[in-house]
Order: C-alpha cells, then structure tokens, then sequence
C-alpha cells in the first residue's frame, strides 16, 4: 500500500526517510487512474475526472491554394476573430433549410463556454465573443442533413460555416475558455494528393501577437506529432492550424487539447 504525506517540507520524522508523496488521478468516485493510458483517458472523455476536460478539433480546407497561409476550416482564407461579443446570425447561403435547427459551441463575452440552438433563419439569444464549433442537430424538413451552405455571423463576418452536407463544421480553430488552461497533447495534419504542403501550428494570447508553435512541412505524406510533454495555453489564447500549398489542393488538421480548470 502507497502512503504519501501532505507535509511537503518535510518528512513525518526526522529519522523517517521512506515516505514519499504520490501524486495520484482518480475519477470522481475516488476509483485511482493508472496515470495514463486508455483508462484515464476513458474518464475523461466521460467527464468523470473533476477539473478535468477534453476536445478535439479538427477542421478541413477544401481549396488551399498558392495564396499564402490560409487556416483550416470551412472557409478559405486567414479566419477572423471577432472583436466584440454579439448575436450569432445563422442563415442559409442557399436553398431553403425549413426547421433546421444549429447547436452552437463557442464562449460568451467573458469567454466563458456556451452552448445554444439556433433554427436556421434566426439569432442566439446570448452574444458570443467566439464560436469554435456548430452542429446540425434538426436537418431540414424531409431531408437527412443539410443541403446548402449554413453560415454562423459574428460582428457582419462569417465565424462558422456548416458545409452542404457536412452536418457541422470543419473548423482547427479554437479558443481556451476562461478559468481554464490548455494542454496541446497530438497534432495531425494531411493533404489529399502529392503536392507541398507547409503546416503552421499557431496562437495568440489575449491582447497578444499570433506565434508559430510549431512548423511542419510534407509532399503528400500525413503527418503525425505527439507532445510528450504538451504545450501548455493559457486562458483565452486562440489556437489554429494554418497551412500553404504550392498548388491547389485539400488540407486537413487535428489536435487534441485537455483543459484543466484553474486553481481558485
């Protein structure tokens, strides 16, 4: 059996040098987690560890291009942050959508985490300072998923884009939530012919520049990086995958983030 002490200055007694502090994870039944590992891991996607959450992004752009560097999303071109909290516009960029509903995932003005449905045609009622991921949950009448274009407007700029026939968003976009850190864990990034492609792992601290976090170049080959030790973001910073290509081709992304909420 394990015994730690919580006295981290020293030890029970002076002449006792076998105790040791262990640092332990357990779910929130107080069942011990090996540290790692598909259980730990299980437990967490499953929201059982306290203080602890998970997501994963991922996004595609379907026509990168020799333009620069573009983000990876629904769009393409450099995405556009919003600069301050409003109503999420969700409209149809074609075809009629009658009684489809959208969930929208973003953070509201305190950059706190949000969630609301939305029926195509209307607005949120909560203003949202970002939106990193929209869900079709309620297709249209008579139909199995979306069939045109549903478009999420932040500020007068498209913030998210629902893709004919996608059922949600395509977005390796995301923003660490307030009162919580993020840590970058796996980055996975590929292209869909062989052609050069350069990826470009970013972010932006609040009121800060954006930074390359990391630069990763293939010729059609997928590419995969996992953070031994992650990298470590702090609340409110933007994250997002950019990419070029030297012809036009289709780029993807993923990454997988865990938030751990902030002491006090």
């Amino acid at each position: 059996m394990a015994q730690f002490s919580v006295n981290r200055k020293s030890h029970y007694l002076s002449s006792n040098r076998d105790l040791h502090e262990v640092v332990m994870i357990a779910d929130k039944d107080g069942n011990i987690n090996s540290g790692g590992g598909a259980l730990t891991n299980i437990n967490l996607a499953g929201g059982l560890i306290e203080g602890y959450s998970s997501i994963n992004k991922f996004g595609y752009n379907e026509n990168l291009g020799n333009n620069g560097f573009e983000s990876i999303w629904d769009g393409s071109n450099l995405y556009t942050y919003p600069t301050s909290p409003e109503p999420c516009v969700v409209s149809s960029a074609g075809g009629a959508q009658s009684g489809a509903m959208v969930e929208i995932q973003g953070l509201d003005a305190g950059y706190n985490l949000i969630v609301e449905s939305v029926a195509v045609g209307d607005s949120s009622s909560a203003p949202f300072i970002r939106i990193f991921r929209a869900i079709l949950t309620v297709p249209p009448a008579g139909e199995e998923t979306n069939t045109a274009d549903i478009n999420l407007s932040l500020n007068g700029s498209i913030a998210a884009t629902i893709l004919e026939g996608a059922g949600q968003t395509l977005m390796a976009v995301y923003t660490i939530p307030a009162g919580k850190t993020g840590y970058l864990t796996k980055l996975f990034c590929s292209v869909d012919k062989s052609t050069d492609v350069v990826f470009r792992l970013m972010s932006r601290p609040e009121g800060g520049a954006f930074n390359v976090k990391g630069q990763f170049g293939t010729f059609g080959v997928p590419l995969t990086y996992e953070y031994t030790v992650p990298l470590v973001f702090t609340e409110k910073t933007d994250i997002e995958i950019r990419a070029q290509s030297g012809n036009t081709c289709g780029a993807g992304a993923i990454f997988d983030i865990i938030l751990v909420d902030n002491d006090g």
